[in-house]
């Protein structure tokens, strides 16, 4: 996979927590995903289709971390991740795929994008609709770990 698609995502994902979250985050080693299995207990997961390329990006917390940016936004402590933490992590998806885009469109990409799915609890499922691989890129931080997978199949130049 060509590294000008992956590192919108990862500049998207770290300057929202910075910005929304207040959190720093990261970035350890990619490697390829060979599984459907989630790396933490809670993703979005969004679709994006252009004329070049068609794939999808997820973004995956650790229940802590998504428990701690919780907090950070709204200054409550929330216990477990409920429908407001399903909310947020839909809308960090929708901001990361957003950021990305418009780095994208920079480079002649232009997608259109889906909605965000929310998927959660431990050992959940993440099907990527594409046949591309999937790149992990795994990110640490004071409060746990976030993954963003990014899947394109048929990139077209």
């Amino acid at each position: 996979m060509n590294v000008d698609f992956i590192n919108p995502f990862i500049s998207a994902l770290v300057n929202v927590l910075n910005v929304m979250g207040n959190t720093e985050i990261k970035q350890e080693t990619p490697f390829l995903k060979v599984d459907k299995g989630a790396c933490g207990e809670i993703s979005g997961l969004i679709d994006m289709v252009s004329e070049q390329a068609k794939g999808s990006l997820s973004i995956t917390f650790d229940e802590s971390l998504a428990l701690r940016i919780m907090k950070r936004m709204l200054g409550e402590k929330i216990e477990k991740i409920d429908d407001a933490v399903s909310d947020m992590v839909g809308e960090i998806t929708n901001m990361v795929s957003g950021g990305a885009k418009k780095i994208l469109a920079t480079q002649d990409y232009e997608f259109d994008m889906a909605t965000p799915v929310v998927f959660k609890g431990k050992n959940h499922l993440i099907n990527h609709k594409h046949d591309g691989k999937i790149i992990v890129i795994p990110f640490n931080s004071d409060s746990g770990k976030a993954y963003i997978e990014v899947c394109f199949g048929n990139v077209v130049n």
